[in-house]
């Protein structure tokens, strides 16, 4: 393990869209297969990050193996050792070393962390938060209830959104990464990483690596780190998988049929006449990008081959139909997936990178006093 690492991950709480698909999964196995020989890639399923904000828990195990599938459907090789897949909590030096760091970390570091405030924010705003009765108010009311419906209710705000960029910083320093791929909304998370991990070797010695800045980041992977496909719905808000109704977001495991519905029911505009214009018809400019993806073209191509049609239907039929082929060919993909190789590979993986992981939180453990 003497290369750089390159190290990324996506959530397992909820089913994938196209839009991860499209925006981070392929990119990804892109990146592994570039670079696979000259660094070693660290493929991860941070399955601990999957209950900052409430999910099912009986779907979550079934839904981390699902997305390592589709890793493995989207073209992700399996036969190369420099691809590392695990799962974060199935190496338990995750969660330890987080706790070290926390005890190094300030209250204040944390409340400014955006993610944060924004997540609140959407959780209160959703319904999803109870204000909890004042210290009068507890007397006067019976605590089994109020306890039976805080847990029914599942509305707190956890300690672990709070906290969540100690375990992402964990999750960066315990492998020496120093390449991560990251959007604007986790700058903030990089920046802590890089200052929690100087802050333990200004104290300790030269315990951890310190990943990149977050402009070599951008250098190296490229600013547009980013896609965006919106909302069928409300094209302007970004698609989501967290999305209640479903009727917006195209997921990865949709029926073909289903999909398309969605696709034919989505918000266009009143214009009449088709333009690549995200600010003026962010709906049509949203099909259009949808189109190029799923066809594999050029954005300018298929800007050019629609510019100034007035059928919407038109233009909608065209996406239906390359989404079918695509969401076919997938799901198809997916079931001939082999869990055994996919299993022993994990074992393996887990195996190796379990080694490192504690042979950091080692020498974190000596330097602070907890071992010989």
């Amino acid at each position: 393990m003497s290369k750089t690492v390159i190290l990324t991950g996506i959530r397992a709480n909820n089913d994938l869209h196209i839009g991860n698909y499209f925006g981070a999964l392929l990119p990804i196995i892109d990146l592994a297969k570039k670079n696979a020989k000259q660094y070693q890639i660290n493929l991860f399923v941070p399955d601990l990050h999957s209950f900052t904000t409430p999910i099912d828990h009986t779907k979550l195990y079934n839904q981390t193996m699902h997305n390592l599938r589709m890793f493995i459907a989207a073209g992700l090789p399996l036969d190369n050792d420099d691809i590392y897949i695990y799962r974060q909590s199935f190496i338990p030096a995750h969660s330890e070393l987080t706790w070290i760091l926390d005890c190094f970390t300030g209250m204040g570091e944390m409340q400014r962390m955006t993610q944060y405030k924004d997540k609140s924010l959407k959780l209160m705003s959703e319904g999803n938060l109870v204000t909890p009765p004042s210290i009068d108010q507890t007397n006067l009311i019976d605590q089994d209830k109020i306890r039976q419906n805080d847990d029914q209710r599942n509305n707190r705000i956890s300690v672990g959104l709070f906290n969540y960029p100690v375990l992402m910083a964990a999750d960066i320093l315990l492998y020496g990464a120093e390449l991560i791929p990251i959007g604007d909304d986790q700058t903030q998370h990089l920046e802590f990483t890089r200052d929690i991990a100087q802050r333990i070797n200004n104290r300790f010695g030269e315990i951890f690596t310190i990943p990149k800045t977050v402009s070599e980041q951008h250098h190296f992977f490229g600013k547009d780190q980013g896609l965006r496909i919106k909302d069928l719905l409300d094209p302007t808000k970004k698609m989501s998988k967290s999305d209640e109704t479903e009727r917006g977001t195209i997921f990865l495991s949709d029926n073909p049929a289903k999909a398309v519905k969605k696709i034919m029911s989505a918000t266009t505009d009143s214009i009449g006449v088709i333009h690549y214009d995200p600010e003026r018809q962010p709906g049509i400019s949203n099909l259009l990008q949808i189109l190029a993806l799923l066809t594999q073209q050029n954005q300018a191509e298929i800007n050019n081959q629609w510019q100034g049609k007035t059928n919407y239907g038109e233009l909608k039929s065209a996406v239906s139909n390359a989404l079918n082929t695509f969401l076919t060919n997938l799901q198809s993909k997916m079931n001939a997936v082999d869990q055994e190789i996919l299993e022993k590979k994990l074992a393996n993986s887990e195996e190796i990178i379990s080694k490192k992981a504690n042979d950091t939180l080692y020498r974190v453990q000596r330097a602070i006093g907890l071992r010989k």
